[in-house]
Parts: C-alpha cells; structure tokens; sequence
C-alpha cells in the first residue's frame, strides 16, 4: 500500500469510528438532559466555580470512557463473558435508561441527590459517574471496542469520546439560559426524544446479541 492509500485508510477508519462511537454516545450520555440537574446542584454556586466544575465533569466522562475503552477486553476476558452476552447485557440497561427518560423518571436516585448537596466536589460523583458516563454508556463502549482490531479505529474513538466530554462541558457552561428559555415541557419532550432513540439503539444491541448466539 502506497503511503497515499495509506493516509487515505487511516483518515477513513479515523474519522468513521470517530462518527461512529460520537452518535453512539450522543443520546446516551445526553448532555443536554443532565442540564437541568447540573444547574439544580449548582444553583447556589457562583458563576466560576459552576464553570470548573463542568469541566472538571467532562475530563471525567473521558477518563472514565476511555479506561473501559482500552481495558474493559481485559475485563470480558478475565471473568469469561462472551460479546454477545455483553451485547445483551449492554442492551438491557441502556433500555433501563431509555425507560426512565420516556417516561421522565429522574436520572439519578434522591439519595445521590442528597449526597451531592452535602459534597464540595460533585463532578466525579454524582455528574459524571453515574448521570453522563453509566452503566449504559460505558457498555456502549465496551461493546463497540469489542468489534475494534486496528490502532486507527482505538484512535477514532478516543476522538469520539473526546468530543462527547466536550460537548458534556459545553452544554453545562451554555446550557443553562437555554433551559430557563425553554421551560421544563421544552426540556422534558426533547429528553423523551432522547429516550426513544435511545430505546431503538438498545433493541439494536440485544438483537445483534441473539444473532451472533445463532450464528
């Protein structure tokens, strides 16, 4: 392969699962529903600490992505669970979670909502692990590693991520005008949205985890 095809590959396979693991994550993660629970916890906070602790939130999401990224194989292997068993597993809590957000149950439970008001630092928990970077998402991840054999696409992906955790943070420094405008009706129709596409992706996932057990 000439250096030229070569390059051409490589931004192929960049770029592809870099789209790929960003639509993925997108109404997973859904930046735009941890809004109105980010400005809830952080009401009372002056305007640069709400600032630092959103970004602080989205360098978490990645860390916390890419880890299962790159070693959640090692976990599959190590406790003998099979991809398509993962697959189905990932698929049935990312219903979970569309489950609630159709039907508008909160994202986090009332008790990690009263151990966040009592916490000076929330951005690990209870933002980023479990409200942007759960069980749902970090099986999402797992799974697409799963199918992954070239360092072009790990490097795709670390893209992907890194624009979800950007996004994290810009919705969270943006957000807040936008939801005061909207209204919670706004905010809650487009979370139910969220939650329907988010429901067909994890069908998606149980499906081709029935599939690969027949084949």
């Amino acid at each position: 392969m000439v250096p030229a095809h070569a390059l051409g590959h490589f931004l192929r396979t960049l770029s592809g699962s870099a789209v790929a693991t960003f639509l993925a994550l997108f109404p997973i993660v859904d930046p735009f529903g941890g809004i109105p629970v980010f400005f809830t916890m952080t009401s009372s906070w002056p305007p640069r600490d709400r600032y630092r602790t959103a970004l602080k939130t989205g360098v978490w999401v990645f860390v916390i992505l890419v880890t299962f990224l790159f070693f959640g194989r090692f976990v599959l292997h190590f406790f003998g669970i099979s991809l398509p068993v993962l697959k189905i597993a990932g698929g049935l809590i990312v219903a979970n979670t569309a489950w609630g957000m159709v039907t508008s149950h909160a994202r986090i439970s009332p008790e990690e909502s009263q151990e966040a008001e009592d916490k000076e630092d929330i951005s690990l928990t209870p933002l980023a692990m479990p409200l942007m970077s759960g069980p749902g998402a970090i099986g999402v991840v797992m799974a697409l590693a799963a199918n992954v054999d070239n360092w072009e696409a790990y490097v795709g992906m670390v893209i992907g991520i890194s624009a979800i955790a950007l996004s994290v943070v810009l919705f969270f420094w943006l957000g807040g005008p936008l939801v005061r405008r909207l209204g919670p009706s706004a905010v809650g129709a487009i979370n139910k949205v969220f939650g329907f596409l988010i429901l067909a992706i994890a069908v998606q996932l149980v499906s081709d985890g029935i599939a690969d057990f027949r084949s």
